[in-house]
């Protein structure tokens, strides 16, 4: 049987050569058989490159969106700004800026990297001067792990100090406490500013040892307790990201469904406690007249930008392991709305707890209410302190903030490794290497935040590290794809993976609402600045300054790397321009003077 092998006819949006020949030989009895079988290299690698690893299943990949996107955040902030900002009717611009611009930025994601294969710089080959965005949000990824594995470390702190007949946050007779310590049995000292409860004293001054340190220019030695729980985290993330997305992708079975289970233990055990039914209708009651006030609008739009999880990369690097032809608009509107509806979901566990506090210690809600760290590792504990059985009940929440952490950690840890590697194509044959290289880095640089200030550092590194920097790297990501690289040919790379292109109501979203929702956010970034605190302590000039060039360095690799980028291409300026704008894949047109974003019609397309 001779073999013949034809090219096969490429779809018009292809990037790549589309022929590729599989010739399949086997022998009986002495005798070989050849057949041959065209495949279409669109429906498995664009790019002709050596196969990509994909997930082992389906599954894996939607358990580590969800474990990345659902987060501390959506148990400690989500219900406290639902609950300060007219309950109910928050849901009102929280959904608003949800649909616009939440689910469009997460689609966005989500395709650009299932289309391309690449983690969160290598994407950027559809458009070379635009490549310094994948390095800021794989930057403020790594910058973003250097405090966010010490809440980590903190819940496991806990979770060992959990082990004991009486939790050590019950009573102000232990070695750390102050003079100022009282109990909430004390009502008359309720309103002292002066007192502090036994939890809080706990998280002050037994876990940080904050009492030990003067300010961020007396750091002290790192705690050895508090790097020992470090170092225990760091291992667990190397060996679930070592081998890639197989071994990620199993982890996430634990670490993404865990949180579900304990929140629903938790939320069936919180409605049963005097004062919950309270909690729960003022964290759900309507007052529409809070719409009025923007500073509303702003915290919801807010927290929009940041629950879901778009552009840290990690969306980008996760969907670059999927089959070439998943579904990816599905997979967004089932992952961002999971994520939405356990914010909604938490709240309920929260503020039954809260308002068990509240009706126990005879005070108002909104004395015990709070969100941030103060919540999850002062208020919860304290009222789990006082229930029968505690200290199981302690275990079970601290290994539910565990498991929340660790996924989202692999995530960011993910977008970093695959971002890199993808870059520095050497680096594909020492994963295992450069992984270890690379938490262990996290670690060295976390240790700042585990000595007796390093509260203080991880203060700071919160309020810059992710903050203006992250909504400027969505917004020129945005703005990239949809009017550089064009909403017309990124809706027909989608129709390449999933069969049809995705309707006008997202095509608008990406050209118009979604990047001035992104502008209008860093605006209100800047405008709305306020220096970072712990408590009374106000931060030193120098520190804010250190903060800012934090910020400034990740933002910075946008005009870098393009005029990086502009200067070492060939010829005239038009030339330059036309190279650093085209898809790789189409400097050949570039030659022949073609170059579509040259022409009106390409800006005027939708």
């Amino acid at each position: 049987m001779s073999s013949l092998a034809a090219p096969e006819k490429s779809p018009s949006n292809a990037m790549g050569p589309k022929e590729v020949e599989l010739i399949l030989v086997k022998e009986q009895n002495g005798v070989q058989f050849t057949s041959t079988t065209l495949v279409a290299p669109a429906q498995s690698n664009p790019t002709g490159e050596e196969e990509r690893e994909t997930w082992g299943k389906k599954i894996d990949f939607l358990l580590s969106v969800i474990g990345f996107a659902v987060d501390l955040a959506n148990v400690w902030r989500f219900p406290y700004l639902c609950y300060k900002n007219g309950g109910g009717a928050f849901l009102v611009p929280y959904l608003f800026f949800m649909v616009i611009a939440g689910m469009p930025l997460f689609y966005m994601e989500l395709a650009l990297g299932q289309y391309n294969r690449e983690g969160a710089a290598g994407v950027w080959k559809i458009c070379p001067i635009f490549k310094g965005v994948g390095f800021t949000v794989i930057l403020i990824s790594l910058y973003v792990g250097f405090y966010y594995n010490v809440i980590i470390s903190w819940a496991l702190f806990y979770l060992f100090s959990s082990f004991t007949n009486e939790l050590p946050w019950v009573h102000c007779n232990n070695t750390w406490n102050s003079p100022n310590c009282s109990d909430w049995a004390d009502n008359s000292s309720i309103g002292d500013i002066y007192k502090a409860t036994p939890a809080q004293e706990y998280f002050d001054r037994a876990v940080l040892h904050i009492q030990d340190s003067n300010g961020i220019d007396d750091l002290g030695r790192p705690r050895w307790q508090l790097t020992s729980c470090l170092a225990v985290v760091i291992i667990l993330l190397y060996f679930s990201l070592w081998k890639g997305v197989k071994t990620s992708g199993k982890v996430v079975w634990i670490t993404a469904t865990m949180p579900y289970v304990v929140l629903t233990v938790l939320l069936l055990r919180g409605v049963t406690l005097p004062g919950a039914i309270d909690g729960i209708k003022a964290y759900l009651s309507v007052d529409f007249l809070r719409l009025c006030d923007a500073k509303v609008w702003i915290e919801a739009a807010t927290q929009i930008c940041f629950s879901l999880g778009v552009g840290f990369g990690v969306l980008i690097a996760f969907s670059s392991y999927n089959k070439f032809s998943n579904n990816c608009y599905r997979d967004a509107i089932i992952t961002s709305s999971i994520n939405s509806l356990t914010s909604f979901f938490s709240g309920f566990v929260v503020f039954s707890f809260l308002g068990y506090m509240s009706h126990k210690h005879n005070v108002a809600l909104d004395k015990v209410a709070r969100d941030g760290a103060g919540l999850v590792f002062v208020i919860y504990p304290e009222a789990i302190a006082t229930l029968p059985g505690s200290s199981v009940w302690a275990v079970i929440f601290f290994i539910m903030l565990l498991t929340l952490g660790l996924d989202s950690a692999m995530g960011g840890m993910e977008s970093v490794i695959t971002g890199l590697i993808d870059e520095f194509k050497f680096l594909h044959k020492h994963r295992e290497l450069f992984t270890l290289f690379i938490v262990v880095s996290t670690f060295l640089i976390s240790l700042f935040c585990v000595t007796n200030g390093g509260m203080y550092v991880f203060t700071l590194l919160d309020h810059f590290a992710a903050g203006t920097s992250i909504l400027f790297g969505v917004l020129i990501e945005a703005i990239g794809i949809a009017w550089f690289y064009g909403v017309d040919r990124f809706s027909d790379d989608i129709k390449e993976m999933i069969g049809h292109r995705p309707g006008r109501y997202w095509r608008l979203c990406w050209k118009f609402v979604s990047p001035c929702f992104l502008l209008f956010m860093v605006v209100v970034s800047f405008a709305t600045f306020n220096p970072p605190n712990y408590g009374s302590y106000m931060f030193p000039q120098w520190a804010n300054m250190l903060g800012w060039c934090l910020a400034m360095s990740s933002m910075t690799m946008v005009p870098l790397y393009a005029i990086y980028k502009f200067c070492t291409l060939p010829g005239r300026f038009c030339d330059r321009l036309a190279y650093a704008i085209t898809p790789e894949t189409e400097h050949h047109l570039v030659d022949n003077g073609e170059v579509r974003q040259f022409t009106l019609q390409h800006w005027l397309a939708v």
